[in-house]
């Protein structure tokens, strides 16, 4: 008898401490140590996803990238955003167009106002129509007390994290057809917040609020809403202030995997959200934490 392929999810991918480390604005992937794993060699498409249009904001790394590199070769053709200057970006498009598909760099600060539309234009212009949303870019600066958080600090994190969505949402629903579907990312942080990231653990709490009361908006349209909540995962955002920098080390390690997550095992979670598998799905939030739960 064949025996199942079974893998222990505790002695998969980098299992000990990370190296000391940080980074400077904005932080690089290809910088990293160890290297953050998206799925570049290993996630395997299966047209899942064929012919679709689909928006990924702060796709240039980490989750963002694992989900473009994803949609690409479920066959989808790519609205590519990222924070101008994040040269990852023009990594993750080559993958994309390896995968014989279609992608728009979109190098747009979200601080300024007149990005979400200007976004949202260019995507339908230049990909024919826009039926899928995956709004994933964040903010996310570590700091000990609330007394030290400057307030512009706090309306950075805000307007990129929860009111850039919002617009990005208002300008992209006129184009979503029944059936697109609109995948936000929120955050363990949204449920557990951490005493460091009070503002970005507020905005997250926003998001998964704003996913399920979007999604019964919208349900009358026939398009799903859905939110996926990661756990501690290895990506530049962490790096980049994100984490007290004496943390790095034993990041992930308290989750009951015993390691960070890696991006790449997040993506088929953004697929199936996507696909016409999750007909049924909607107003939900799915954790991908390691252990950790989420009650909403």
């Amino acid at each position: 008898m064949t025996e199942p392929k079974l893998i222990d999810p505790r002695k998969l991918y980098h299992t000990e401490e990370f190296p000391k480390q940080d980074q400077d604005t904005p932080a690089l992937q290809k910088e990293m140590q160890p290297v953050p794993d998206c799925g570049e060699e290993s996630y395997e498409g299966s047209n899942q996803l064929e012919n679709r249009r689909v928006l990924i904001t702060g796709g240039d790394s980490g989750i963002g990238r694992a989900a473009a590199i994803a949609f690409a070769r479920e066959g989808a053709d790519i609205g590519l955003h990222f924070f101008p200057g994040e040269e990852d970006a023009k990594q993750v498009a080559s993958y994309i167009e390896k995968a014989g598909r279609k992608v728009v760099l979109l190098p747009y600060d979200l601080r300024d106002e007149t990005a979400p539309k200007e976004i949202v234009e260019k995507v339908v212009s230049e990909l024919g129509g826009l039926d899928t949303l995956v709004l994933n870019a964040g903010q996310q600066i570590s700091c000990p007390a609330i007394e030290e958080i400057p307030l512009e600090q706090v309306k950075d994190t805000f307007m990129v994290n929860i009111l850039a969505m919002f617009a990005i949402v208002k300008e992209a629903v006129p184009h979503i057809p029944a059936g697109g579907a609109i995948i936000n990312t929120t955050s363990v942080q949204a449920f557990n917040p951490s005493e460091h990231l009070l503002d970005y653990a507020s905005t997250k709490a926003a998001i998964a609020n704003f996913t399920i009361g979007l999604a019964k908006q919208l349900a009358p349209k026939g398009i799903r809403v859905n939110g996926v909540a990661p756990g501690p995962i290895w990506t530049p955002l962490q790096l980049d202030e994100g984490q007290p920098e004496d943390s790095i080390p034993e990041f992930g390690q308290q989750s009951l995997l015993e390691r960070a997550g890696q991006p790449v095992e997040l993506a088929p979670v953004y697929v199936f959200l996507a696909s016409n598998k999750a007909s049924y799905v909607t107003a939900q939030i799915y954790g991908v934490t390691g252990g950790e739960a989420i009650n909403l």
